[in-house]
């Protein structure tokens, strides 16, 4: 998991790429949007701008063809996060949802506002207690800019 302080950092350090732009057009976007409802920025990208306390996850959550983002606005909340390799698999990957679970531990680390956590593929995640969050949430595609036909 790579973590930046603020929104700026973020922008400084991925500024070249398609689908960095499209993350900062999303961001720029959050104020014209409704909570829990999915947007796209062409075919690289969904968001959502989600709010209020979540359930503590027992298991950690995994992806492949999407990585995520998630930009704190406010509150703040802890993650637990590990490479996949240091876990043990419990769900199956089912690519209809890109996601798979893993049991096991991992690093803890509190977010708040105005951090920008980018949850890289090759690592899984459970989050275990938030107060006041609201945050952007980010699914990036890993391909470049576009999804292959399968």
């Amino acid at each position: 998991m790579i973590i930046l302080d603020t929104l700026e950092d973020f922008q400084r350090i991925y500024r070249a790429g398609k689908k960095w732009q499209r993350c900062m057009e999303a961001i720029n976007n959050l104020n014209n949007i409704l909570p829990d409802v999915f947007y796209s920025v062409g075919d690289s990208l969904v968001y959502r701008l989600a709010a209020g306390s979540v359930e503590k996850a027992g298991l950690f959550e995994g992806h492949r063809r999407y990585f995520e983002v998630h930009y704190y606005l406010s509150g703040h909340e802890t993650v637990e996060y590990a490479d996949k390799k240091t876990l043990t698999p419990e769900v199956a990957y089912r690519d209809e949802s890109d996601r798979e679970y893993f049991c096991g531990k991992g690093e803890a680390r509190t977010l708040v506002a105005g951090n920008v956590a980018i949850f890289e593929n090759h690592e899984a995640y459970r989050f275990s207690e938030s107060s006041g969050v609201k945050k952007a949430i980010l699914k990036v595609t890993v391909e470049e800019t576009y999804f292959l036909n399968k």
